[in-house]
Order: structure tokens, then sequence, then C-alpha cells
């Protein structure tokens, strides 16, 4: 199996990483790639995609089975998580795709661009972060509901770290040492709140 986790990974934290561990050990993975959403989504705050594709290689180069795909960097316009993923599946036509999201992420997929193909298409792994009742959601939205068994739910996911978190206090203990220092060095997040 492939694994895509979509994100903005502004900065990678290390829940990031925990994620990638959480899943290596949950499903039979084979690759795990982390795909960066492109500075041209509109997300407040993003910062360049350059920086962001540096500090996830930090972030990712002891694990065994991690990449990173520029994709969606390298495209000239957001075209949707489903574009991705068939350009990913095209890579890799032998292998079932999965799409990692959180919980809270499910009440929106419904309205996501080609939501049903995405859906009837592709695997997503849930993760539970706050033991919300995964099922309850996904049976609460018919479309959802229709494809109950493409979702893999990981329960039990406790994490305090999210990017926000690191932006908004610069807390070292959110990210990866080395991440931290790249950015210091590169004057990142400073200022921008």
């Amino acid at each position: 199996m492939i694994v895509v986790f979509g994100g903005a990974f502004n900065p990678p934290t290390l829940a990031h990483k925990e994620i990638y561990q959480l899943i290596d050990e949950s499903v039979n993975l084979d690759k795990f790639l982390f795909l960066p959403v492109s500075k041209k989504y509109s997300k407040a705050n993003l910062i360049d995609d350059f920086y962001r594709v540096e500090m996830l290689k930090i972030l990712i180069k002891d694990l065994e089975k991690a990449s990173i795909s520029k994709i969606e960097t390298q495209d000239d316009k957001f075209l949707g998580t489903y574009q991705s993923l068939l350009r990913i599946k095209n890579e890799y036509p032998e292998q079932e795709i999965a799409f990692v999201l959180g919980a809270d992420n499910l009440l929106h997929m419904n309205h996501w661009i080609n939501a049903e193909k995405l859906l009837s298409d592709f695997k997503f792994i849930v993760v539970n972060r706050n033991n919300e009742n995964v099922e309850k959601k996904i049976n609460k939205i018919p479309l959802l509901k229709t494809y109950k068994d493409h979702f893999i739910v990981l329960k039990n996911y406790q994490s305090n770290v999210s990017s926000t978190l690191f932006r908004e206090t610069l807390d070292p203990s959110y990210v990866d040492e080395e991440v931290y220092h790249y950015i210091m060095k590169n004057d990142l997040y400073r200022g921008n709140y």
C-alpha cells in the first residue's frame, strides 16, 4: 500500500513523524509519501514551498519508507486531492493508494473537489486524535456511508502538537531539533503573527 499524507507541513512537526510511525505499525505499508500542498492553495500564513519541502527532508531522513512528492508544489494552480492521487496512482499502478486525514476532516469531505470519485477510487486512513466516534461521523453523511469500507480508522492517537501551536509559540519541543535549527537559521515564522 502507498500511503499519502497531504498537508501544509507549515512546519512539519513531531506529530507528523508520529503519524508516519503509527501508520507503519498499523497497515501493510510499502511507501509513505508526504504531499505538501502548494503555496497556490489559499491558506493563510503558508511559507514558501521550498522551505516546507526542505524541512520535510530533514524530518524524514531516518524514516525508511518515507519520501516527499512535490507534484502539488509544481502545479500552476491547486487541482485538489483527487487529481494528486490520480497522478500518484499512475506512478504506482499496481499499488493500492490510501490518503491520510484527521477525523475532524471527515465532516467536510463531501465538499472536496471530486468528492465522490475520490471516495470511490481510493482508501482513507483516518487518524482519530480525540477519541471521536468516527464510525458515527461516517454513517451520518450519506456519501461517506456509501464508501465506509474505504476507511481504515486508527484509534487512540494522542498529540497536543500542531504546526499552528509551533508558529504561535516557536516552542522547540514541537519539532525535530534539526528542523528547529533550520527554522531559526532561515528566520522562518518570526513576525508572522
